[in-house]
């Protein structure tokens, strides 16, 4: 793996687990009732799927790039 790969996937990977942080606070907000935590949250849910397929793509280029 080059160095620059290696360096944008543990980037992508700490942003992954930020979103995770924030998305957990709002699904607790929203089982207390804040609708508004529910709008943010179904929204980091869709975040969360974009970054984790920005993940594997990021992943997959590392392998090739170590063949």
């Amino acid at each position: 793996m080059s160095d620059e790969n290696t360096t944008q996937l543990m980037q992508k990977w700490e942003e992954l687990k930020v979103l995770i942080e924030t998305l957990e606070i709002d699904i607790q907000k929203n089982i207390s009732g804040n609708k508004s935590a529910g709008v943010r949250a179904r929204k980091g849910l869709r975040l969360l799927k974009t970054n984790a397929s920005d993940i594997v793509k990021t992943s997959l280029a590392c392998d090739k790039d170590s063949h």
